[in-house]
């Protein structure tokens, strides 16, 4: 059956909104035709430069503008980058996405940097995601030649909810940047997150995003918004359990292929809900105390779940071959200097602003 591109909103709220039951059932059966249901990729999200973005998103606590208790950090080494790595491997994680607080990527020495890690770690056998804020095709390019397996740029919610939770960058520019990933090998990892204020009608609007693309994103993360005192959304009331379920066997459904990535919010979710999420369709989960910032269930904690569930981590390259990785001296793809134009909307959003006197108080 071919991969259904023209989803309409409407058409994934009545899936959304089918009695929990009839969702399950039919986001489990589509699971079971496209993936092996007791396989779940086990990936280590690694913070490389923590702190001191310029960007105004209200649920970030990496955002300079608002007063949090994170602590930030320059750019980490390459060895440092590696030893995390290999720890990462022997706790059972097949990738790495390693994320820097940056708007954007700039061609330099720290861009050269972060592309020895892509080429460290895709040594080490690992697959390796980054997530660096938007980029240009050459950038994409030079990413794709160290060996760089996935990108990560979500696009967060609906286009249309979008307007009040960012007012630094628009929505067009991250499905440029999801574009400039498709000009390339690498595979694309892009989904949202849920519990910022947004509607129903809001998620299924990101969902209709996602599945448009073509092809659509080889994964797809589904966060559940974790509040952090100093941010805009300190006060937001976490999402229940059934709504992520519900957001989990939704996306499933919408996108056969895709791996589904239970993500951030991860430490409020019972075992049980959690086992509701991947018999829903969720195959993949982020390891490790982290999550960049926001706290995340003990590996040990995760294995003796996958042991309870009869689940096993899924090895590397499952999905896509391991890429092959070219020196840095042998690459084709030279930094060009480039200095895109990416857009400001430059509209106010009134609780970031909030956020922003308070923490100037």
């Amino acid at each position: 059956m071919a991969t259904k591109h023209n989803w309409t909103k409407e058409e994934i709220l009545e899936i959304y909104n089918k009695p929990l039951m009839h969702l399950l059932y039919e986001a489990a059966t589509v699971h079971r035709e496209h993936h092996d249901a007791n396989k779940v990729q086990v990936s280590t999200l690694l913070s490389i430069k923590t702190g001191g973005c310029p960007e105004d998103c209200g649920y970030c606590p990496q955002a300079a503008r608002y007063h949090t208790d994170i602590e930030g950090n320059e750019l980490m080494s390459v060895n440092q980058v590696k030893a995390q790595a290999l720890r990462a491997k022997a706790s059972g994680s097949s990738r790495v996405c390693m994320g820097a607080a940056w708007r954007n990527v700039k061609d330099g020495p720290e861009f050269d940097n972060v592309l020895e890690m892509v080429r460290t770690i895709n040594k080490l056998d690992m697959e390796v995601c980054c997530t660096l804020g938007m980029l240009t095709e050459n950038q994409a390019k030079r990413l794709e030649e160290a060996g760089l397996y996935a990108y990560n740029h979500n696009l967060d919610t609906s286009e249309e909810y979008y307007k009040e939770v960012i007012s630094t960058r628009g929505y067009e520019d991250r499905l440029e940047t999801l574009d400039n990933v498709r000009k390339t090998n690498v595979t694309v990892c892009s989904g949202g997150i849920i519990g910022m204020g947004e509607s129903a009608e809001d998620r299924a609007g990101m969902l209709v995003a996602l599945a448009r693309l073509n092809p659509q994103p080889e994964s797809v993360p589904i966060n559940a918004l974790v509040p952090v005192e100093g941010t805009p959304m300190e006060e937001q009331q976490k999402v229940s359990i059934w709504e992520m379920v519900r957001m989990v066997a939704t996306t499933r459904i919408v996108m056969p292929e895709t791996q589904v990535r239970l993500s951030a919010g991860r430490t409020d979710m019972s075992r049980e809900g959690q086992a509701m999420c991947f018999f829903a369709g969720a195959n993949s989960i982020f390891a490790g105390d982290k999550l960049l910032t926001t706290p995340n269930p003990d590996v040990n904690e995760d294995m003796e779940m996958f042991k309870l569930l009869g689940l096993n981590p899924q090895a590397p390259f499952v999905k896509k071959a391991q890429p092959e990785t070219v020196e840095a001296a042998d690459s084709q793809h030279l930094p060009k200097g480039e200095k895109p134009k990416w857009s400001r909307p430059g509209h106010t959003i009134p609780r970031n602003e909030e956020a922003k006197a308070k923490a100037k108080a």
